[in-house]
């Protein structure tokens, strides 16, 4: 009954996310619908594209690890990437009316800044997409009893959003995250009672995990856990900041206090039911704490815990219910990110190649190598050993020393130029895999901290230099005129 309610729910959500390609008509309309999102499919969008897998499986399952400092990341770290996205960023990026965030690269520094800029966003979605993909396998696996092997599970998931996501672009994923988000939500707060019943209550669980010491958050007052800590932290709360999909649901609102807005709340709302999973992971320890212990010791998987808890204690539409809510996070989030890195790859690699390309000829193309991604990234997946929370956690490294301090200083810095970023770029990549390769595992700053503080320098000092290469002020003066309020870091 419940591998066929999976099938069911996999085909109704694949043909409504069909019916919304209807919408597309052009480049504009596949990349960010148009610009024409209402604020409560928004905050839709950014609630379920962030609510992924990761999320129920991942956080829930180092959150049993390793507490609640274990997670600073996601979703301390995401939540505010989010917030500080709708209040700093959004506003200004909505103003130049770009297509891309690598578009936003070129018009501020220039097309080697863009290329640059753009091929480590693409190479991010490596992770976060393969971490969407794992866990689609994952489920397909459980559901059938094994019948369906985690590979199986996998081409068949991915194969099966890149149907609509091909043909729907942003309209096919804004319109699914929408259902998405009421079933996540329903699905989550439905299962959290059915699981407290069984713990004896939300107040016992909690009274629980906070005499086991679960709830410790700041890092051991010596200076290698304060430094790591941080690091975490900014890994994903900065780094994902200059990420197409976030870029994407600020571009395809109509207005600009939808896109400043809708960032925000869609990002509290996240922050609010990801302690869902949390808690219910927590309550297994309660309800069946052998079937905890074995999946917590040597040779077990964590991130399955969650999962067996509901197929094994929970009544048949209990499970319905949380499948069906992880089927739609997965399912939003693996949209999204598959959409995002193909559009940039496009538009700011491609199309520059040919100039000639008409806007249909173009749309095309954009839709062939979101196919080429999918077949790539399912095969990283499958290949890959990490974790599911650590595949998402390592993809932002790359964009947060080559990708954040160029966007933030070139909105906030008037003196910001062309040889700054370039010198930002290059410095922070260029720091952080030499960190990476040489560096011992255990050393004081950890790579993606110190190729942060690289660019940072880089972006200071390059700019402050005599000029070797050309560098209009003006685009500055344009990306200020069209912000209000905020304090320039000149």
């Amino acid at each position: 009954m419940l591998l066929w309610f999976v099938i069911g729910y996999w085909v109704i959500s694949v043909a409504i996310g069909l019916i919304a390609s209807l919408k597309v008509h052009n480049t504009g309309d596949f990349a960010i619908a148009g610009r024409h999102l209402p604020f409560y499919m928004v905050v839709a969008t950014v609630f379920a594209t962030w609510f992924g897998s990761e999320t129920v499986l991942g956080i829930s399952a180092t959150f049993l690890d390793e507490n609640l400092r274990g997670i600073v990341a996601d979703p301390f770290g995401s939540s505010l990437c989010l917030i500080l996205v709708g209040l700093f960023f959004a506003a200004p990026l909505y103003k130049m009316k770009l297509l891309t965030i690598g578009d936003f690269y070129k018009k501020r520094y220039g097309r080697v800044v863009e290329v640059l800029t753009t091929l480590a966003i693409v190479v991010s979605y490596l992770g976060w997409v393969g971490a969407q993909i794992t866990a689609l396998g994952l489920v397909f696996s459980i559901v059938s009893n094994g019948q369906i092997s985690e590979m199986a599970g996998m081409w068949i998931g991915s194969l099966t959003i890149l149907i609509y996501t091909f043909f729907g672009g942003m309209w096919a994923v804004a319109v699914t995250d929408l259902i998405q988000m009421v079933i996540i939500v329903a699905g989550m707060l439905y299962i959290g009672a059915e699981v407290s019943g069984m713990a004896g209550g939300v107040g016992a669980v909690i009274e629980h995990a906070q005499a086991s010491g679960k709830f410790e958050f700041w890092p051991s007052a010596d200076l290698a856990s304060i430094i790591a800590f941080i690091a975490a932290a900014v890994t994903m709360m900065l780094g994902s900041i200059p990420q197409q999909d976030v870029f994407q649901r600020v571009q395809s609102a109509k207005t600009i206090q939808y896109a400043k807005w809708g960032s925000v709340l869609g990002g509290s709302l996240y922050f609010i039911f990801a302690f869902v999973p949390m808690f219910l992971a927590y309550s297994a320890t309660l309800i069946d704490p052998d079937m905890v212990a074995a999946h917590m010791g040597d040779g077990g998987d964590r991130q399955l815990i969650l999962p067996q808890l509901v197929l094994t204690h929970a009544p048949l539409f209990a499970q319905v219910m949380f499948f069906g809510a992880l089927l739609s996070a997965i399912k939003s989030c693996a949209s999204a990110t598959l959409l995002a890195p193909s559009v940039s790859f496009t538009e700011n690699i491609l199309r520059p190649m040919l100039p000639k390309m008409k806007d249909k000829q173009l749309l095309k193309l954009m839709r062939l190598v979101t196919l080429v991604f999918t077949v790539v990234v399912t095969l990283y997946a499958i290949n890959s050993d990490l974790s599911i929370f650590a595949m998402v956690e390592n993809a932002y490294q790359i964009t947060l020393v080559s990708a954040f301090i160029p966007l933030a200083f070139g909105i906030y810095w008037k003196r910001a130029t062309n040889q700054g970023a370039l010198f930002s770029v290059i410095g922070g990549f260029t720091s952080w895999v030499l960190c990476l390769a040489f560096a011992p595992e255990d050393a004081l700053i950890p790579p993606q901290l110190a190729g942060l503080m690289v660019s940072f320098v880089g972006m200071i000092a390059g700019s402050l230099m005599p000029q070797f290469t050309p560098h209009r002020h003006e685009v500055h003066d344009e990306l200020r005129a069209g912000h209000h309020g905020h304090e320039s870091l000149q």
